[in-house]
C-alpha cells in the first residue's frame, strides 16, 4: 500500500511540513551537549527528560507542560477545543492546516517545544530525567562533599540519543489517520500499512492519532483496531496507541487485578521510572480504575514486599546527582548491620535504604557494601530474604546497577523461557524504544551472544514479529 510524500514512504515533492534536519536528539532541534554523561552508570540520562530536550517540568519528556500543572502529559483542554484547540481539530477559525496538535499553522511562527521551534527551557523546576529512572551522575560516582575512595563498577556510557524511534519529521495526525483508515477499511486490513506507519512515529506522534481519527471519522480508534487485527499484533498496537503514563498505569492495574499478580512486572515499572513518571502514573489510576494505585497494592499483597512497593509508588525517591562517600558507607554499614551481621534480617533498614536514596548514591553504597564485607548486596539479599521480598529487592538493586542491562535479563527471559512471555516483551519493547533500546541490545549481546533482534525473529512471527522488529530497530 503506498501513500506518496509521506514520512514512511515515497518521497514526493509538496505537501505536509518541510522536512527537518536531524542534527541530534529529535528531529528538528538543535544540537544538545549530549544526553548521557562521560560516565557513571545506567540508565543514561541527561537532565530535562529524552536526550536533546529542553529541561522540562517533570512528567513525559517532550511534552509542553501548562502553567500551573506538575508534569505528566497535558490534558485535553475543557470546552471542546481538542488538543490545544489547534485549527483541524475543532477549534473555530476554519480550515484544517496540517500539524501536530501545538504545531504552527501556515505563515506563523513555530512554538516553543515543537519541531523546527528554539526548544524553550523550563526554569521553574529542577531538571529531571526521562522515562527510564533518575539519577546518573555526570561522571564516576565520585564525593562532591568529603573526600573518599574511587566510585562504583559501573558500565561506561555512550553520549546521545539511545533509543530506536524517533519523530519522523513533516509527520501529520491527518494524513496518519487517513492512512489507518484505509489500512483498516473495505475487505482485509493491510497490515504492513498499520506496521509502516506505527513504526515510523514516536510515541508523541502515535498518542494525538487516537483523537484526531475520532474527530476526523466519529469512530474510536482502538474499537477499530480490536475488530480488524487479533492477538499479540493488537495487543502491541494498542500499547503503541497510549501515552507512556496510560500504558504503564494499564499494565499495573492488570498486573494487580488479573488471576493472581504478577509482581515482577509491579517491579519493573516502579523501580525504573523516575518520580514525575511515578507521580503521573498515580494520577492515571486513579482517574481510569477509581481508586489510587497505593490501595491496590494494599489490598493485594502483604508484608514486607506490600511495604516495599508502597514505597517505590510514592515517586518520593532523592533525584540529587551528588555523592556524598561519607553517607554511602553510612548506609553500607546499616544495610551490614541489618543484614549479614546479626541473626535475622531487619528488612525496614533495606527498605529505607533502596527506596529513599539516589540512584547515584546507591551505586556508591553498593560499592561500599562490597569493600566492606566482601560479598555483593544481592548475594547477601538472597541469602537474607525469600520469596516476592527477595525478588523484589534484588530486582531494585539490578535496575539501579544497571537499568539496560536489567532489561535485556527481563527480555532474555520472556523469549527463552517456557513459552513466550509476550506481555513482558511489549511493555519493554514498547516502552524502551525511545529511552535506552541500543544499550538493552548491547546488554543482550554482551550477554547471551546473540542479538535482540535474531532471538525476536527466531521467537515471534508474522505481523507481531515484524512490529517488534521495527521497535527493536536492527541487529547487533
Amino acid at each position: 500500500m503506498s501513500y506518496p510524500g509521506y514520512p514512511g514512504y515515497p518521497p514526493q515533492g509538496g505537501g505536509g511540513y518541510p522536512p527537518q534536519q536531524q542534527q541530534g536528539g529529535y528531529p528538528g532541534f538543535p544540537p544538545q551537549a549530549g544526553g548521557f554523561p562521560a560516565g557513571g552508570g545506567y540508565p543514561p540520562q541527561q537532565p530535562g527528560g529524552y536526550p536533546g530536550y529542553p529541561p522540562q517540568g517533570g512528567g513525559y519528556p517532550g511534552y509542553p507542560q501548562p502553567p500551573g500543572q506538575p508534569g505528566g502529559y497535558p490534558s485535553v483542554p475543557q470546552g471542546g477545543a481538542g488538543w490545544g484547540g489547534q485549527p483541524g481539530f475543532g477549534a473555530p477559525g476554519g480550515g484544517m492546516p496540517q500539524g501536530y496538535p501545538g504545531g504552527p499553522a501556515p505563515g506563523q511562527q513555530p512554538m516553543p517545544n515543537y519541531p523546527g521551534a528554539t526548544p524553550a527551557p523550563n526554569p521553574s523546576y529542577p531538571s529531571m530525567p526521562g522515562f527510564g529512572g533518575p539519577g546518573v551522575p555526570a561522571g564516576p560516582a565520585g564525593p562532591v562533599g568529603p573526600a573518599g575512595p574511587g566510585a562504583p563498577l559501573v558500565p561506561a556510557v555512550n553520549r546521545g540519543f539511545r533509543g530506536t524511534i524517533k519523530d519522523a519529521p513533516g509527520a501529520d495526525p491527518l494524513r496518519d489517520v487517513e492512512v489507518l483508515r484505509k489500512a483498516m477499511k473495505g475487505f482485509g486490513t493491510d497490515e504492513n500499512a498499520i506496521i509502516e506507519l506505527l513504526g515510523n512515529r514516536s510515541n508523541r506522534q502515535r498518542v494525538p492519532l487516537v483523537k484526531a481519527y475520532k474527530t476526523t471519522y466519529g469512530k474510536d480508534l482502538f474499537h477499530d483496531i480490536k475488530s480488524e487485527i487479533s492477538g499479540n499484533f493488537e495487543n502491541l498496537v494498542l500499547a503503541m496507541l497510549k501515552s507512556p503514563g496510560q500504558f504503564d498505569a494499564s499494565e499495573l492495574h492488570d498486573a494487580i487485578s488479573g488471576a493472581g499478580t504478577d509482581e515482577p512486572c509491579l517491579i519493573e515499572i516502579l523501580s525504573s521510572r523516575s518520580n514525575s513518571e511515578i507521580q503521573e502514573i498515580n494520577r492515571i489510576y486513579k482517574a481510569d480504575y477509581g481508586k489510587t494505585l497505593e490501595d491496590a497494592i494494599i489490598h493485594d499483597t502483604s508484608g514486607h514486599f506490600r511495604r516495599l512497593l508502597v514505597s517505590l509508588c510514592q515517586g518520593n525517591r532523592d533525584e540529587r546527582e551528588n555523592v556524598d562517600i561519607s553517607v554511602a558507607k553510612q548506609d553500607a554499614q546499616a544495610l551490614y548491620s541489618a543484614g549479614e551481621k546479626k541473626l535475622g534480617t531487619d528488612e525496614s533498614q533495606f527498605n529505607a535504604v533502596l527506596c529513599a536514596r539516589s540512584k547515584p548514591h546507591l551505586r556508591q553504597v553498593f560499592h561500599e557494601y562490597q569493600q566492606m564485607c566482601g560479598k555483593d548486596i544481592e548475594k547477601s539479599i538472597c541469602s537474607e530474604m525469600h520469596g516476592d521480598l527477595e525478588n523484589g529487592m534484588v530486582a531494585v538493586v539490578k535496575c539501579i546497577k544497571n537499568t539496560p542491562g536489567f532489561f535485556a535479563e527481563r527480555l532474555h527471559k520472556s523469549l527463552k523461557g517456557l513459552g513466550t512471555k509476550d506481555r513482558t516483551l511489549i511493555r519493554i519493547m514498547v516502552s524502551r524504544s525511545e529511552v535506552d533500546m541500543l544499550d538493552i541490545r548491547q546488554e543482550y549481546q554482551r550477554n547471551y551472544g546473540k542479538s535482540l533482534y535474531t532471538d525476536i525473529s527466531g521467537d515471534a512471527s508474522g505481523d507481531y514479529k515484524k512490529l517488534l522488529l521495527k521497535l527493536c530497530g536492527g541487529s547487533d
